[in-house]
């Protein structure tokens, strides 16, 4: 499989987070790819703009590779930084045409922050569910009243279309492609060497209090983390999981609260939780058909695993 290509529209007087965080992420993908011989298994990054040198909030300045105008050939994410305002995004009437000519071309199309109002310029957003950075989320209502804004997740996906609340919101939302692209175990791997947390998929308050996954020092252990977040639904008790690492049940329990912070038991809950949470905001299976592959046992156990 070919590397997939992402186009990144680097918007005048948009946030350097954005432009370089997300720049980050693809760049770690690769370099885990390149160590473990997947070559194929990244991103093809190009960095484009109305303009040939981009002023990124707080002053620094960004060098597109080329100007959006010579993008040539298929684009599998093409991704729309912020701009200074919702203005602002009216200011490239040629930008926004080649934005909604270039859609229905692209797998996934991500407006990030205010890069909200771009895509709804160009009426990518009509009809769909999106958000924007929390302060023009009633803007972006008034502005454009076929869109259903959503103020409250950090991102939202409605068909292709992606678009994230503010600044470092989007760069949960990349997070967010990588795990679509290339499983949870890569998009782990990501957030542990960016230091970052990965978040689950929308649905959270842009101001909430996330829970991480902190990992293990030792390699064992994090590939037992990593095997535990793709079964909610196995026998994970103590034993179980003591014996996946050729450890007794003692020295396990000791050294995985040393090393993670927290009780297995803790972590378990805490995965099922996650996964339950995501299989009941992102399908239409029912609470007990939930409780049973998420490792509950129970409609009940779940419940009190939720307070």
């Amino acid at each position: 499989m070919a590397m997939r290509r992402v186009v990144v529209v680097a918007m005048p007087c948009n946030e350097v987070v954005e432009v370089g965080g997300i720049l980050d992420i693809f760049y770690a993908v690769n370099q885990q790819a390149s160590h473990t011989g997947a070559s194929d298994a990244g991103y093809a990054v190009e960095v484009v703009s109305p303009v040939e040198t981009v002023c990124a909030w707080p002053g620094l300045r960004i060098v597109a590779d080329r100007s959006y105008r010579a993008v040539r050939g298929p684009v599998d994410t093409l991704i729309v930084t912020g701009v200074d305002g919702p203005d602002d995004a009216r200011r490239d009437p040629e930008l926004v045409r080649w934005l909604a000519r270039m859609a229905p071309r692209t797998r996934r199309v991500v407006g990030l922050c205010v890069g909200s109002f771009v895509l709804a310029e160009a009426g990518l957003l009509e009809g769909r569910s999106a958000t924007t950075h929390w302060a023009f989320c009633g803007e972006l209502a008034r502005r454009f009243p076929g869109i259903k804004v959503q103020p409250d997740p950090i991102y939202v996906r409605d068909g292709g279309v992606y678009t994230s609340a503010g600044a470092t919101a989007g760069l949960d939302l990349v997070l967010a492609l990588v795990e679509e692209d290339l499983g949870r175990r890569v998009a782990l791997a990501v957030a542990q060497w960016m230091v970052f947390f990965l978040k689950r998929p929308g649905g959270q308050a842009q101001f909430s209090v996330q829970l991480s996954t902190q990992m293990a020092d030792r390699q064992p252990l994090r590939d037992m983390q990593a095997w535990v977040l793709d079964h909610p639904g196995a026998d994970l008790s103590v034993e179980a999981l003591a014996h996946r690492v050729n450890m007794s049940p003692r020295n396990f329990f000791r050294v995985f609260v040393r090393e993670v912070g927290m009780t297995p038991g803790r972590f378990v809950e805490r995965v099922r939780v996650e996964a339950a949470r995501r299989l009941l905001e992102e399908t239409s299976r029912g609470v007990p058909d939930v409780a049973t592959t998420c490792g509950f046992g129970s409609q009940e156990t779940m419940r009190v695993a939720f307070r």
